[in-house]
């Protein structure tokens, strides 16, 4: 750009800003399903460029764009793949929380496979973002505008995007453990509601579960330190629970970090019930696929005005979760 800025009161002619990260910051921990530490280093990335993993550890240090051409199906994590093999697990956190921050262009380098769990939650991660602050860009913000209603769902479990403005997410879970049992929450996302509702929700298991998920290679890091652990009708963890629905409450945070890798944010309404991340997956590739389904569009301030009673709670469908 030359001459003259265009940028007035945060936005480009009346679009909003793309926004990266306006200085370097990392972090080190266990990936929850390797159980391999990680070191993490979040850097500023130019205009239009998304988010992109580096392996740093790999020769050739492979970059993997964090969309859904990229993403490949692994049990209990969202994953990216990329055309030379490299792989990185695990990213729906820290992509949950870039997506509530508004971040849209980061370069986030790992010197392994997985990223690091912290405490199970989107949180530290939002920290990271915020120390790092955020910076503007000179080019405008670009979202996803669904325009038809794209529905997947199975005996068991289903998920819906129909047309909204703002991201809406309504979401229901139903497990056959008392501790959890069926919970159902309702959701406008903005970076307000996001930090303070969503993004301190811990992922969670069954102690029950533990050896039959390490002989399989997973939750080979998982602990009290990073996961809510259920035995029976109790939570094992120190404290208890950070809110008193803090499980459908992470499962609405696993889905705004999945509906991430749609390459940029969602204007739609979202409902689900016991949906996971292949089923989102599938959803994205089944949307992506229809044309006359979505647009990328310039966003505006008016994009950041939820229109009222937009949240659709799911329909109520009786499964369980597996």
């Amino acid at each position: 750009m030359t001459g003259v800025s265009l940028v007035r009161n945060g936005s480009i002619e009346g679009a909003l800003q793309q926004k990266t990260l306006k200085n370097p910051i990392h972090c080190s921990g266990v990936g929850l399903h390797s159980g391999v530490k990680v070191r993490m280093t979040l850097l500023p990335a130019p205009i239009d460029s998304g988010i992109v993993f580096r392996r740093g550890d790999l020769p050739g240090q492979p970059e993997i764009p964090a969309d859904w051409q990229s993403a490949v199906e692994t049990p209990m994590c969202a994953s990216i793949a990329g055309p030379e093999g490299a792989t990185v697990r695990t990213v729906e956190h820290l992509m949950s929380a870039l997506a509530g921050c508004g971040i849209d262009n980061a370069v986030i380098d790992l010197d392994g496979p997985e990223v690091p769990a912290m405490d199970g939650s989107a949180a530290p991660f939002v920290f990271l973002i915020e120390c790092a602050g955020s910076a503007p860009q000179d080019a405008a913000r670009r979202c996803i505008e669904i325009r038809r209603e794209v529905t997947l769902s199975d005996p068991e479990r289903s998920i819906t995007l129909k047309p909204g403005r703002g991201l809406s997410i309504g979401f229901e879970i139903d497990f056959a453990s008392p501790a959890i049992a069926r919970q159902q929450w309702d959701v406008q996302i903005t970076p307000a509601s996001y930090k303070r509702d969503v993004a301190r929700a811990r992922t969670f298991g069954f102690l029950h579960d533990v050896d039959r998920l390490r002989e399989a290679g997973l939750a080979q890091g998982g602990s009290l330190d990073n996961a809510v652990v259920i035995d029976g009708e109790q939570v094992l963890n120190e404290g208890g629970l950070r809110y008193d629905d803090e499980f459908v409450r992470h499962k609405v945070l696993d889905l705004v970090g999945d509906l991430y890798l749609a390459g940029g944010p969602l204007q739609a309404q979202v409902s689900g019930v016991c949906a996971g991340h292949a089923m989102t997956l599938r959803l994205l590739r089944t949307l992506f696929a229809n044309t006359e389904a979505w647009i990328r569009r310039e966003m505006t301030e008016d994009d950041l005005e939820p229109l009222q009673g937009a949240i659709v709670p799911p329909a109520r469908a009786v499964a369980a979760w597996a």
